[in-house]
């Protein structure tokens, strides 16, 4: 027994199984995959003192070029002063740069450069390769069932910002897209 706050606090020692009624083989999976998904991304974006949010900037304002920046709060659901931070990183960088917008000069729509479209594409590429190649071990069929679920696993009232993305899901070109 620890003391922590003042009060005792017990050891547990029994793991947490499904039992608990929790679904804890897809949470795993999830967790591992992600895990994954984003290492190589992280090794790039380690290159130019960047992280996860920076990638994420610039996957949305490269596939959405003139996204405004309440446009991209929204999709990201990080605080302005979180995205602030980020955005001057990536203009002083030289990955994006930002416009008035033409109806609203108190907009901001945000453009990548070709450095930010370059980078947005390595970024990408080893995530496109490990989707493919998960894909073809699992049966490529299954790729519109990967969809679906993953669709869903978006809070339901957020999910029309899927279809804000150019393409459509199954449709996309050479089916990675």
């Amino acid at each position: 027994m620890s003391v922590r706050n003042g009060a005792p606090s017990e050891a547990l020692k029994a793991a947490i199984t499904d039992e608990d009624g929790l679904d804890l083989a897809i949470i795993e999976l999830l967790f591992f995959a992600y895990r994954d998904f984003t290492s190589d991304p992280d090794q790039i974006l380690t290159e130019y003192g960047y992280g996860r949010a920076h990638h994420r900037v610039l996957h949305f304002v490269n596939r959405m070029p003139g996204l405004t920046v309440a446009e991209l709060l929204d999709v990201l659901k990080i605080t302005k002063q979180s995205l602030g931070r980020v955005l001057k990183q990536l203009i002083d960088g030289g990955h994006i740069v930002q416009e008035r917008g033409p109806k609203d000069g108190r907009q901001r729509e945000l453009y990548p450069t070709p450095k930010g479209r370059a980078l947005a594409l390595a970024l990408a590429d080893p995530q496109s390769r490990r989707i493919q190649a998960a894909l073809e071990s699992s049966g490529a069929s299954e790729r519109q069932v990967v969809e679906r679920f993953l669709q869903a696993m978006v809070n339901p009232e957020l999910r029309g910002q899927i279809d804000k993305l150019p393409g459509k899901l199954s449709g996309r070109a050479n089916g990675n897209g």
